[in-house]
């Protein structure tokens, strides 16, 4: 028998014997009794780290199907497109779902009330973080008929797919595990893929992991100690959101441990070739920001009129012995997480109304400037690079000589804004984008402006409506430029050796690429107050010109939304946001029709392009989603509403409240039932 099967055989057996004796540890035995289950974060571990949660399924499916976005689903013009996704995702193995041999149709006839689903980080090895299992768990109260009829089926896929069903003597006889066939595709390392199911009298529960489903199980009727309800993020935002909603709602609830997720999926998921770049993951944990503990919150569709409404915590309270609200809530990089509450956030009087949406942030811009110099250079890779870059553009004698900290950072307030849009015809680069950061002594800022880009030779001075704007110069035609990186990551010179000088102007060169790819067309000026950066120049000429059709601030869906917003989140705030879903989602929608989204330069496209693409400069990824059978544009368009959303900073982290409503005159697409409960505020 050759090496490699005998290998195989025997690591089989060792995983096989592995589970049993974990399963004989934990005593698991016998059937649970009794009806329905006990709450899903009271049955799943505290090492759960992402949960979402149906506790009345029926109720909230109904409630979606209501809305504008299940109008939108339901849409029979939608359906080529949707099915077409469903089997899309099917032969590529995305979804959870069926890679445990659930579909949505059981979903719909099988849950009596509670359907949560959950992905719960196994132990790891010496302290390392260990992977994701899925587990899925169903009350079947009322339908256990249906509930063995979709065990029957699965376990029949099962066999169909050649797996193996693994007999563990100390499991419980309702647990069946089934082992599938190793995949060609499958990465190194990868555990090979079970699908474990135990069913109760009144429940039902499904996973990859036979312990993880084994302990569910177990913990069915009365729940366990060492429960995600335990776990004291989970419990503040319990606390914080479950009152801003009725059961009559029907809610959907959620919850996530960010930074913990992410290296348990690193973990579940090792990529197949080694990408070049910084670990993001590992940044944040070593620069401060597993500070954010966890997130989560409520979601409400169909109630009062509105498509949806969301409550969420970002759990973040200060370290011990700090102040909540102070400049050093946090550690290291983390710190420029400040965003002081502010009265009065509301769109600029030069934001015209026409605009897609616009967002205002109040941020503590001086201490995040401190705070970013570990942060950046962890990014980049080697130390000092962020004094390197602030001294040299200070004191080297061809540079602009400019105290960043007291001549930029120094005359900018908090008030940082966002403004977006688009141009016709629609196209890869038709979307627009204006950043406006708040200036306490504007004429201070334009000279420092000015002696910046005059030592940029990649800038140009223009007029605009009456103002001097500078503009970076489309290089994107010129003759490319190759450069041989060795194994080193460097450019020597001929002498094979590079100098301080050298490698700092190849530091600001590659900074300087990577913005010149997120902001080709890029134009900067002071005006209105504010630092003004705009992605092209035309939507800069209209934010320089009196607001045609008035401001935002005066449209009738703004105030609509900012009124509920207002009920939501009353008081000071820190952040707030307004959207036209129409607006906002057309030039992307377009794109996805025509299969031209992963050439799309907006910042949204360039995103995407970095986090699916193959990972090689200049690159462009295939679409993963087939988008020829969507519908025109035209034909959606009165399912889309206007969104608001705001932020206010607290001693738990950030409290986040939003909502989406139908646009000023047009009809309403979300069927308000009469027993439907005023929202709590």
């Amino acid at each position: 028998m050759p090496s490699c099967f005998r290998g195989s055989i025997a690591g089989r057996i060792r995983r096989r014997i592995a589970v049993a004796v974990v399963l004989a540890a934990l005593g698991i035995a016998g059937p649970v009794n009794g009806a329905g289950m006990a709450p899903s974060e009271q049955v799943l571990p505290e090492t759960t780290r992402a949960w979402v949660s149906a506790g009345d399924f029926r109720a909230a499916r109904e409630r979606f199907e209501r809305s504008s976005y299940g109008q939108l689903l339901a849409d029979p013009t939608m359906k080529p497109f949707l099915d077409g996704l469903r089997e899309q995702v099917a032969k590529k193995g995305r979804n959870r779902l069926a890679s445990l041999g659930v579909t949505l149709e059981d979903l719909e006839k099988v849950p009596g009330g509670e359907v949560a689903l959950a992905a719960v980080e196994a132990p790891g090895i010496e302290g390392r973080p260990g992977r994701l299992c899925t587990v899925l768990l169903v009350d079947t109260t009322g339908h256990e008929a249906e509930a063995r009829t979709v065990v029957d089926r699965i376990t029949k896929g099962l066999v169909e797919k050649m797996a193996t069903r693994v007999d563990i003597k100390a499991a419980p006889p309702q647990l069946v595990v089934y082992q599938l066939p190793a995949d060609d595709k499958e990465v190194g390392g990868r555990p090979p893929r079970q699908v474990a199911l135990a069913l109760a009298p009144t429940a039902l529960v499904v996973g990859d992991d036979a312990v993880q489903v084994g302990q569910a199980f177990q913990s069915l009727a009365q729940g366990r100690k060492d429960c995600l309800a335990t776990n004291p993020s989970f419990a503040k935002v319990a606390e914080t959101c479950g009152g801003k909603v009725t059961a009559a709602e029907a809610p959907a609830r959620w919850f996530i441990d960010p930074l913990r997720f992410a290296k348990a999926y690193q973990v579940t998921n090792p990529p197949r070739e080694k990408r070049k770049g910084p670990d993001m993951v590992a940044i944040l944990g070593r620069q401060g920001f597993d500070a954010i503990k966890g997130a989560g919150g409520t979601l409400v569709f169909a109630a009062n009129g509105q498509a949806i409404r969301h409550h969420t915590l970002i759990h973040a309270p200060a370290l011990p012995g700090r102040d909540p609200f102070g400049p050093d809530r946090f550690d290291l990089g983390a710190r420029i997480l400040r965003f002081p509450d502010a009265a009065g956030v509301a769109p600029p009087a030069w934001a015209g109304g026409s605009l897609a949406g616009w967002t205002e942030i109040q941020w503590d811009i001086r201490k995040a400037f401190m705070s970013a110099d570990g942060l950046v250079d962890d990014v980049i890779g080697e130390k000092g690079v962020f004094k390197d870059v602030v001294d040299s553009i200070r004191e080297e004698p061809d540079g602009p000589q400019v105290d960043l900290e007291a001549d930029l950072i120094g005359v900018l307030g908090s008030r940082v804004v966002f403004l977006s849009g688009h141009t016709e015809p629609l196209g890869t680069d038709c979307e627009r984008i204006v950043i406006a950061i708040e200036s306490t002594d504007p004429t201070r800022l334009a000279k420092t402006i000015d002696k910046l880009m005059k030592a940029d030779s990649d800038m140009r001075r223009i007029e605009v409506a009456g103002h001097g704007v500078w503009e970076l110069i489309d290089r994107s035609h010129d003759e490319l430029q190759v450069q041989v990186e060795l194994s080193g990551g460097g450019v020597n010179h001929a002498d094979g050796h590079e100098g301080d000088d050298d490698a700092a102007h190849r530091r600001r060169q590659r900074m300087r690429q990577k913005e010149e790819r997120l902001l080709p067309h890029s134009t900067v000026t002071v005006a209105h107050g504010h630092l003004l950066i705009a992605s092209h120049r035309d939507i800069l000429e209209k934010v320089l010109a009196p607001p045609a059709g008035g401001p935002l601030a005066a449209a009738a869906d703004y105030r609509a939304a900012a009124t509920l917003l207002d009920g939501l989140l009353p008081g000071k705030t820190a952040v707030r946001t307004f959207v036209r879903e129409e607006d906002s989602l057309r030039p992307s929608y377009e794109l996805l029709r025509e299969g031209s989204m992963p050439k799309s330069k907006s910042l949204l496209g360039q995103v995407l392009n970095g986090a699916l693409g193959e990972a090689k400069p200049g690159a462009v990824r295939e679409q993963r989603l087939d988008g020829e059978t969507l519908p025109p544009f035209e034909a959606i368009r009165r399912h889309l509403g206007v969104g608001c959303l705001g932020l206010q900073t607290t001693v738990d982290g950030w409290y986040v409240a939003g909502a989406v409503i139908p646009r000023q005159g047009q009809q309403p697409n979300v069927a308000v039932q009469p027993d439907d409960p005023p929202a709590r505020q």
